[in-house]
């Protein structure tokens, strides 16, 4: 599965798709990371036909899910941020209207709203076109193999961490865009303890 996020260009992290969770489910913050935080988005669903030609699906709400503490610290470090758990909206909308799509952010803590924005995206709100996009993912054709799929995350342009909120375990992160049915929520779920180096041993 090739997941990338597209607000300001394509971005390409390769992953088998077990990073993937669904509505209600909790998405992690390992030990190793600093920070983790919503990304309200649109998902866009892709599937590799026989003939090699990408087909789009759908699209859904999306919750990329950074650490965005992390990601602070050096733009180069916005691909690494990303890769932990994700989620996917309890919804698909086939061929939506992507111009402009308007939505709301929220974090709860204990039932009680501590943050809440409203948030937009789709073509007019991002610097490159769906079609361009799309184009400059697919022509690799190693992103074209036959029943692969790939999901794009099209970013919205509000964080509750632009507004300074900390996240803490079981906060629930609610994403909402006009037009795509029920509401995405996930809780987050911080490791509590640390986690040990990776060690990598010789096979001789």
């Amino acid at each position: 599965m090739e997941m990338g996020e597209s607000c300001f260009g394509p971005i390409n992290l390769i992953s088998p798709g077990t990073i993937l969770r669904a509505h209600g489910e909790p998405l992690d913050v390992p030990a190793f990371a600093e920070d983790g935080g919503e990304e309200a988005e649109i998902a866009a669903r892709y599937v590799i036909g026989t003939d090699g030609v990408p087909y789009r699906v759908g699209m859904a709400a999306g919750n990329e899910f950074s650490d965005h503490q992390f990601e602070r610290r050096n733009y180069l470090n916005l691909a690494g941020s990303k890769v932990r758990t994700c989620s996917l909206g309890p919804e698909v909308v086939i061929d939506p209207d992507f111009d402009s799509i308007p939505g709301e952010a929220r974090i709860e803590r204990g039932g009680v709203v501590i943050w809440s924005k409203t948030i937009a995206t789709g073509e007019a709100e991002m610097c490159h076109n769906l079609r361009n996009i799309e184009h400059h993912h697919f022509k690799f054709p190693t992103h074209r193999r036959s029943g692969d799929v790939h999901v794009h995350f099209f970013g919205a342009h509000s964080l509750s961490f632009g507004d300074g909120v900390q996240m803490i375990d079981g906060d629930v992160m609610t994403i909402r865009f006009d037009g795509f049915g029920r509401p995405l929520c996930n809780p987050i779920r911080i490791a509590r303890s640390p986690g040990e180096p990776i060690a990598t041993l010789s096979l001789t």
